[in-house]
Order: C-alpha cells, then structure tokens, then sequence
C-alpha cells in the first residue's frame, strides 16, 4: 500500500513541471497543498542558481553561482559544482513548513510537496530529519523528487527509492504527458488509506 509519490528522472526533464500540475489538479479537487518546489533562476538566458519556493508564494534563495573568489565570511560554504548553497535561506524557508504536517488537526487530506530531496537541500541536517518524520508519520502524503542515481548514492534518496510505502515514477521526455493521470490516482489511492 503506498504513502508517498515520489517523482525521479535526469535534470530537466520536468520532474517540477509535473509536481506543479499535479497541485493544480489537487487544489480543484478539494485537497490541500502545502510544501515548497526548486525553481532555476536566470539572468540574460544563463542559469545562475536556483531558488526555493513555496506553495504560499514565499521565494528565497537555494544556490547561487559564486561568483569570482568569492567571501564565505568565515562560515563553512556547501558547495554543488559551481553553486554555493545558502543553507540559512533554504533552512528558513523550508523548515516551519514541516511544523505543519505533523500538525493532528485530523486533516489528512493534504499533500506536502518537496521538490526535491537533492544534494543541494540534503547538506540539512535538520531537513533530512523533517523528511524522515514526515515519511513516518501518518497524517500526511508527500509528493517529491528525487534524483536519478548519479555517483556517490545520497543515503536519504536511497532511503525514499526503497521504501515499500513510496510509490516512485521515473519521468522521461516520452513519459511525462502521460504520467499526470498515473500521480494523480496514486496520490488519491494514497489519501483515502490515510485518512
């Protein structure tokens, strides 16, 4: 029986896309939405980072490309490639939207977005503690992303791949139209068990 939805495929492919049609379709069914998604930030057609952004509106920033030498003003700096990631930002915005899911309002009709559980968000200690709670809990369905497997396997996206009660899509260019309908009545499965 699954709990959770999780998408997964190489960057680009529009793994985002498709969480962000899927809350549309859930917020006219009636279902609550909350959580966040990772969106590319550009400036004069090149990407220079990424932001976090949250189902409220809320934007903060993720990463950036460091730019020059570069100051970490003495803090340690968590760096992805070329992107410097700005852990206080994406701790702040992300974290109190865990708070909630576990909230026993009775209301389990809701699902938690985390677009995604990547490299960049998983140098949080106290993210990958809010995703393992929300994973166990039982009030609430996630639908997320993972990365595909890509090196050094990342502990808590092996975690979500293996779980009996995650339920994971791998999109690809060919699949990604399709596959709406198939997360939508996977996420409905999952909310009439939890509730």
């Amino acid at each position: 029986m699954f709990k959770h939805v999780f998408l997964t495929g190489p960057p680009g492919v529009g793994k985002t896309t498709l969480v962000q049609k899927a809350c549309e379709a859930l917020v006219s069914s009636g279902v609550g939405v909350e959580g966040f998604y990772t969106e590319e930030v550009r400036e004069g057609g090149r990407r220079v980072g990424f932001d976090v952004v949250t189902l409220a509106g809320e934007r903060g920033h993720l990463s950036r490309i460091r730019e020059g030498a570069g100051t970490s003003h003495g803090r340690r700096e968590y760096m992805v490639g070329q992107y410097v990631v700005d852990l206080p930002s994406f701790e702040s915005l992300a974290l109190p939207l865990f708070r909630h899911t576990g909230a026993a309002d009775g209301d389990s009709r809701t699902v938690f977005i985390i677009d995604e559980i990547g490299k960049m968000e998983l140098f949080s200690q106290a993210f990958i503690r809010a995703v393992r709670q929300t994973l166990d809990g039982s009030s609430c369905t996630i639908l997320g992303t993972i990365p595909v497997p890509k090196g050094k396997p990342l502990g808590l996206v092996e975690e979500v791949r293996s779980r009996r009660d995650v339920k994971v899509f791998t999109v690809s260019k060919e699949n990604r139209n399709a596959l709406l309908q198939d997360i939508l009545s996977t996420l409905q499965e999952c909310l009439k068990h939890s509730s």
